[in-house]
């Protein structure tokens, strides 16, 4: 992941802005934990920064991104985390799991440091509850592959509950879905830039094409002009919050 990040990471918090409404819903789910563990922390959105913290991350193009404000950071991988165990009131990891080259490895660590919670932001996989879909299919193939499922979170811990996510329209993270009511959007090569998704397929080209043709001739708007009067979707984001024990 440290190599990956190292080559698509380069302006990456330009366009991944931590959106409040999101924000919010983290907070709550860390609760009154007192002390935070951030795994594969990237450039530290939605890090908390209102208690004692410490963010873990393997790419030092990502590490060179984060505000000074930020808390301190050890480059170091989710599947062999330098801690002893029960270190800290809760692990976080945003954004990331599906990256890690060894997913269990890096939950298990997670658990062993965590003594109250284990939160991991991701997603379902978008299956054909996303437009973008129709446009780039190779998506679904990446999310089938490398999204963790719901059995392998209840197969680690003890208990584990959703929240669900919906993205805001004018969602200011530009991860994948955010821009699901902007779509000229990811006609920005830096927009796409900021969402490995792209970095991950072969036939980007081709998508952009037909989705430029659909906005220019009204077709994408017809289709779609419902979405035009939505202020939030649900389109697979969750918080999946774990008890170790």
């Amino acid at each position: 992941m440290a190599e990956f990040y190292d080559q698509i990471g380069i302006g990456y918090r330009d366009y991944r802005a931590p959106d409040p409404r999101i924000q919010a819903l983290i907070n709550e789910a860390l609760g009154d934990a007192r002390s935070v563990l951030n795994v594969g922390a990237g450039a530290g959105s939605y890090e908390p920064i209102d208690r004692p913290a410490l963010a873990v991350e393997p790419s030092a193009v990502m590490i060179a991104q984060r505000k000074p404000a930020l808390n301190p950071v050890v480059r170091a991988h989710a599947g062999a985390l330098p801690f002893p165990d029960d270190s800290f009131d809760a692990a976080l990891a945003l954004l990331t799991v599906h990256h890690w080259p060894d997913r269990s490895a890096g939950l298990e660590e997670m658990r062993r440091v965590a003594r109250r919670s284990v939160i991991v932001f991701t997603h379902d996989g978008f299956h054909d509850n996303f437009w973008l879909m129709d446009y780039f299919p190779e998506i679904l193939e990446v999310d089938d592959r490398i999204m963790p499922t719901v059995e392998e979170f209840e197969s680690m811990y003890a208990s584990v509950r959703e929240v669900r996510v919906p993205v805001p329209g004018d969602c200011c993270d530009g991860f994948l879905a955010a821009y699901w009511r902007r779509p000229e959007a990811y006609l920005d090569p830096g927009v796409r830039s900021a969402i490995s998704a792209f970095a991950m397929i072969d036939n980007v080209e081709t998508g952009l094409t037909k989705l430029r043709d659909d906005l220019a001739s009204g077709a994408w708007l017809s289709r779609h002009r419902e979405l035009m009067e939505c202020d939030r979707l649900d389109l697979g984001y969750k918080l999946a919050i774990a008890s170790p024990d």
